[in-house]
């Protein structure tokens, strides 16, 4: 019951931005209040400023109103009730879980568009992973820069996982290789292969990411067995826009959302599941490695709404 109190207070504070400036308010607005039309229309305003996403709200919005005529909705209370109800039924139970292989090491391709914070989420799910008892392998298959390769490599000194990398602008398949290799070798139990930042409508770079997979495909059965994508929760529609191209042309399985507690954008989280059938597995919620949760919608949309930070 502690584990779960814990998530649920990391997640309010990092939702903070978001509940401050839109569902605070929503709740706010709405409580001692006779429900109207005009109200009803403030309701859409706050959604669509949350980034919910103009489909999602539309269909929240013609529920609210068709309760409100069918004198079942009254109240603004009635309301923040519906609005909880309906936003956690749009994620029935699925398996939100990492995908682990059933025999030697699991293969975990990162990728994203430029600042996203893919490789803060790396060392994230790293301390994760290490924390429950894995070993981890870190593929640098981003070599077009430096920096990146380089940053990675402090983030593995300090967690204690090990990197391989190629020759500064060099094939990141052929690293994906090695790094594959080197898992086998050292009976690794999951190996992490970062990626070159791209945009979704990069063809080149879509396909450069094709090979990374088949070569680690070749390498170990299965593999990869999971695409995640890390998407900017501050890019709000952006990343609804970076989700659909990514589920394209990279056959994501999972989402890393990073950086949800720096945004008042918190709600693209339903647009994106509204809009897609990708999972959204981990939330970033700081700096450090240790920010970050498994996803959980019941939990989330609670913090929304949740009167303290």
């Amino acid at each position: 019951m502690a584990f779960f109190k814990s998530i649920a207070q990391k997640l309010s504070k990092g939702l903070a931005k978001t509940r401050e400036t839109v569902f605070g308010g929503l709740v706010s607005m709405l409580t001692g209040r006779k429900l109207d039309e005009q109200l009803i229309d403030e309701i859409e305003a706050r959604l669509i400023r949350a980034d919910v996403g103009v489909t999602a709200t539309r269909r929240l919005i013609e529920g609210i109103r068709a309760d409100y005529k069918a004198g079942t909705l009254e109240k603004g209370e009635d309301v923040l009730a519906y609005l909880k109800r309906e936003l956690k039924a749009m994620w029935p139970p699925e398996d939100r879980e990492l995908k682990l292989a059933e025999a030697g090491p699991t293969v975990i391709l990162v990728t994203g568009v430029n600042g996203a914070g893919k490789t803060t989420s790396i060392s994230k799910l790293c301390k994760k992973l290490t924390d429950d008892g894995k070993s981890v392998l870190l593929g640098a298959c981003d070599t077009f820069r430096a920096g990146a390769v380089r940053q990675l490599e402090i983030w593995g000194d300090r967690l204690g996982v090990d990197v391989i990398k190629g020759q500064q602008g060099g094939d990141p398949a052929a690293v994906a290789f090695d790094a594959c290799a080197a898992g086998i070798a050292r009976n690794a139990d999951v190996i992490i292969l970062d990626t070159a930042g791209r945009l979704q409508t990069q063809a080149g770079l879509m396909d450069q990411l094709s090979k990374i997979r088949r070569v680690a495909e070749k390498q170990i059965p299965g593999a990869p067995h999971e695409v995640l994508l890390v998407l900017d929760a501050t890019a709000g529609q952006n990343a609804l826009r970076q989700a659909e191209g990514f589920a394209e042309a990279a056959g994501v399985t999972g989402i890393f959302l990073a950086k949800l507690d720096g945004t008042a954008r918190g709600g693209m989280a339903v647009a994106v599941r509204d809009q897609t059938d990708i999972p959204v597995k981990f939330v970033g919620l700081g700096e450090t490695p240790d920010d970050v949760e498994p996803f959980d919608p019941e939990t989330f949309v609670e913090a929304m709404f949740a009167a303290n930070a």
